[in-house]
């Protein structure tokens, strides 16, 4: 019996599914409380249209029903990490553009970007127990992006912000999935079972 199907792995898949679930569940609910303030304290309009965010994978997945779980651990994961840059990304910008007048603003950003690296960090390790080492970062952070004026890198922020809280959402379905006994949880499920 591989070492991925033991008693004692199937345990420990679904205790860091569970654990995993919370803290996707943790992050999206901070990550909306982030929304509401970047929104007011950038001047945005809450409804504003934005296009996608280069460099960040779409959380809609086409054929999700058709997906492995290792298959939808290597999207988390790679949604996570450019995440992890362009929320860098945005820390450092917003301390150039507000400097330590808006301490508040930065500090949940660099909460929720903790959490990121930390949500990872967690999806390597369920990499790790399907016998699958998490791929290399080198060069999986998203594209260098254009020179962007400041309405622009504000609404890239805001885009960044709105998909990430729908990554939450779809990583605690995976994980839902992939917690499930038996010999389906890294199998492609149900079309029933797809967001």
């Amino acid at each position: 019996m591989a070492a991925a199907d033991s008693p004692s792995a199937a345990l420990r898949r679904r205790d860091l599914c569970s654990r995993g679930i919370r803290l996707a569940g943790k992050m999206r609910s901070d990550v909306i409380d982030l929304l509401d303030t970047y929104v007011e304290r950038q001047g945005l309009d809450a409804s504003a249209s934005v296009v996608a965010v280069e460099g960040v994978p779409a959380a809609a997945a086409e054929r999700w029903d058709k997906q492995t779980g290792t298959q939808r651990l290597l999207d988390n994961l790679a949604a996570y990490r450019a995440f992890r840059a362009l929320l860098a990304q945005m820390l450092e910008e917003q301390r150039e553009q507000l400097g330590e007048a808006d301490a508040a603003l930065g500090q949940a950003l660099a909460a929720v970007l903790l959490q990121v690296s930390a949500f990872a960090y967690h999806l390597e390790e369920l990499l790790r127990l399907e016998s699958r080492g998490p791929p290399s970062e080198e060069g999986a952070g998203p594209p260098p992006l254009p020179h962007l004026g400041l309405f622009e890198r504000k609404l890239r922020g805001l885009g960044v912000l709105r998909e990430l809280a729908q990554w939450a959402v779809r990583s605690a379905r995976d994980l839902r999935q992939l917690a499930k006994p038996g010999p389906g949880s890294s199998s492609a499920p149900s079309p029933a079972e797809s967001p």
